[in-house]
């Protein structure tokens, strides 16, 4: 996957979540047109699985420890090579940067975990920190749009303004903040399965403040929540799209 800039190209070594490579695999390939639109050079380890969320929420913590060795492994840096590793999920960044640091903590594989914690991003908040891309020239949306902050990305990544500003500078597209943005949508992985009602009920109330807005899409950085939330849209036939900001940096063009 090459790059389009002139200067040495930022090597990026993309993980994708286990949502979006079973899921949602478009958004992956989004993400990657975007990073190769703004110059980067993108690698694609096919060796990478999960990053073990879902079995250290469960309280499984030695396999979840088992993942998350094989995840340092997977996306350990070339021998003098500057890599990033850039994810469109703040839920897995949030789980390597700090639940790993537990994980890890006192091991021999503590600084190996330290080194691959300092170089992983969310996408947003690479192209914006990182990089200093506020605006994809090329995207072009249609449309008014409310934005949902999952709490991985504010709580644990704190990821809030990133976000907006790449929205904000896409041709044809108005932000529409809904009532309590901040509010979680629900689903909190084995929460939904676990608290099913009060899952659901929780999303209605995303759901019916997003719609409040008038918007006509519900953005945010993390497909598990717009799962979630699609799948309550779709269930009460509302008129309100979801869609992950990398597809939306990735339209009209």
């Amino acid at each position: 996957m090459s790059s389009t800039a002139s200067s040495p190209a930022p090597q990026v070594d993309i993980f994708i979540p286990c949502f979006v490579d079973q899921l949602y695999p478009h958004t992956a390939l989004n993400m990657v047109k975007v990073l190769e639109a703004v110059g980067c050079q993108v690698h694609y380890n096919a060796s990478q699985t999960c990053c073990g969320q879902p079995a250290y929420n469960a309280g499984y913590k030695q396999q979840s420890r088992d993942i998350a060795d094989k995840f340092l492994t997977d996306f350990a840096a070339p021998a003098g090579a500057q890599r990033y590793v850039v994810s469109p999920s703040a839920s897995c960044v949030g789980m390597v940067r700090n639940s790993y640091s537990h994980l890890f903590a006192g091991t021999p594989e503590a600084a190996r975990c330290g080194a691959v914690q300092q170089r992983t991003y969310e996408l947003t908040e690479f192209l914006v920190d990182v990089l200093g891309i506020t605006e994809i020239p090329q995207a072009k949306l249609a449309g008014r749009y409310t934005y949902h902050d999952s709490c991985s990305a504010l709580r644990e990544c704190g990821i809030r303004a990133a976000p907006r500003q790449l929205l904000d500078s896409v041709a044809g597209l108005e932000r529409l903040e809904m009532a309590e943005t901040t509010t979680c949508c629900g689903f909190g992985g084995t929460f939904a399965v676990k608290f099913e009602a009060i899952s659901v009920a929780m999303a209605q109330q995303k759901v019916e403040h997003a719609l409040a807005t008038g918007a006509d899409y519900l953005v945010s950085t993390d497909v598990s929540c717009l799962m979630h939330l699609e799948a309550y849209i779709r269930r009460e036939k509302l008129a309100l799209k979801t869609m992950h900001i990398a597809d939306v940096l990735a339209s009209g063009w």
